[in-house]
């Protein structure tokens, strides 16, 4: 589904806008980094991406297979859609199973721990957006 034209969504990040399927400015106004990026989707305890999505992690054992195989993610993706993607995938399929990693606004059975709170920073949003679209094969 293609959102038709350009949406703020307000309550959870007032002020950014959404065109089409795509997030296209950066959420801290600067690229991330790569490594850092990698280094969060790998972690278990960080990103939790490895519980549905499966990638070239050759050394990470017992890799997800619900989710897209996170290889040729910078091919089939832009990186305004990655961002997206990562920030709250709801907002292209309200059905996803996909967590909303930076929303923090409209969620039900958030532990009280995290209520309020991303589950991921801009910072670390914008190193895993880095780190998916280095993967091109």
């Amino acid at each position: 589904m293609r959102l038709a034209a350009a949406i703020v969504v307000a309550g959870w990040l007032a002020g950014v806008a959404h065109a089409n399927d795509a997030m296209p400015e950066s959420l801290t106004g600067a690229k991330g980094d790569p490594a850092r990026g990698r280094a969060i989707v790998a972690n278990r305890q960080v990103g939790l991406c490895l519980l549905c999505h499966s990638g070239p992690f050759p050394e990470e054992r017992f890799q997800g297979n619900l989710a897209p195989d996170l290889r040729g993610a910078g091919r089939r993706w832009s990186e305004g859609q990655l961002r997206l993607r990562i920030a709250d995938s709801g907002q292209i399929n309200p059905a996803t199973i996909m967590p909303a990693y930076h929303r923090t606004e409209g969620l039900v059975r958030v532990a009280a721990a995290w209520r309020g709170k991303p589950v991921l920073s801009p910072d670390q949003i914008e190193d895993v957006v880095a780190f998916l679209m280095t993967l091109k094969d």
